[in-house]
């Protein structure tokens, strides 16, 4: 089952590097280049659709994205941001949808604008989650690092305890990148621990301190934007266009990759 599979991969020898899509094509991309799993960028989803990142604005667009995304033949996880949803019954009633399609994990945020969700509520919301969907690996993300609070290790650490404990089976720390904070999220927080992948940093130095899973974030969908621009830039310059380009037609065959094609023909 794919639900068994992608927890699974939180317990390997090595870190889930997971990269994360937009659309479908990059969703495919990605599968066909190997990786074990994918996530989605809630930022990458907003933007491409015109619309603010962590505003509740996008729910169709995540669905949308989970309904192809599912039929690759790997492991999907979906960023929902804060649930899109005040009440826990309609966050729930949501993950319930995914994992009716075939996602296999959620990441469920406690960031609200410049400010942290109250913990007994948060930790509320995680708890009913579980509750109604079981089967679904829960990724509960803490954004005390990503506010620059200054007690953010602690915050951290009192999140991640506590959203384990309601059931979550993962905890999602971005911006916490300094070894002495990681190294004590991974040994307080009781579940396997998710990062930022950081450029520079070898995974297997993460890999030593204990991390189980390394997500790219919006990271590929900012290099994407930087490419095209650079490469319209470049030809309108008369320069050479640098690099392998895939070619239309590997393009176009995205549309039927997945698990019974394999290479999308």
């Amino acid at each position: 089952m794919t639900f068994a599979r992608f927890r699974a991969l939180h317990h390997a020898d090595e870190p889930l590097l997971l990269p994360c899509a937009w659309d479908h094509a990059s969703a495919a991309a990605l599968a066909r280049a190997g990786f074990a799993a994918i996530g989605t960028t809630s930022l990458g989803v907003a933007a491409a659709a015109g619309k603010p990142d962590a505003g509740r604005a996008t729910r169709e667009e995540t669905l949308t994205l989970a309904r192809t995304a599912t039929r690759l033949g790997i492991p999907v996880t979906v960023d929902i941001e804060a649930g899109f949803a005040e009440a826990p019954g309609e966050v729930a009633d949501l993950v319930a949808e995914l994992a009716g399609l075939g996602v296999a994990g959620v990441n469920l945020e406690d960031g609200r604008g410049d400010h942290l969700a109250g913990l007994p509520a948060q930790t509320r919301l995680v708890a009913v989650v579980k509750r109604r969907v079981p089967e679904v690996f829960l990724n509960a993300r803490t954004d005390a690092f990503w506010l620059g609070l200054p007690d953010a290790r602690a915050q951290a650490l009192e999140r991640a305890r506590a959203y384990a404990e309601a059931g979550a089976d993962g905890v999602f720390v971005p911006g916490a990148s300094a070894e002495r904070d990681i190294e004590a999220l991974v040994a307080g927080a009781g579940v396997p621990l998710n990062v930022l992948v950081q450029p520079g940093v070898p995974v297997r130095r993460l890999a030593g301190l204990g991390v189980a899973r390394l997500s790219y974030g919006s990271l590929l969908f900012r290099v994407a934007l930087r490419a095209a621009v650079t490469t319209a830039l470049a030809v309108a310059g008369g320069e050479p266009v640098t690099g392998e380009v895939p070619s239309y037609q590997e393009v176009e065959a995205l549309h039927r990759y997945g698990p019974r094609t394999g290479d999308g023909t």
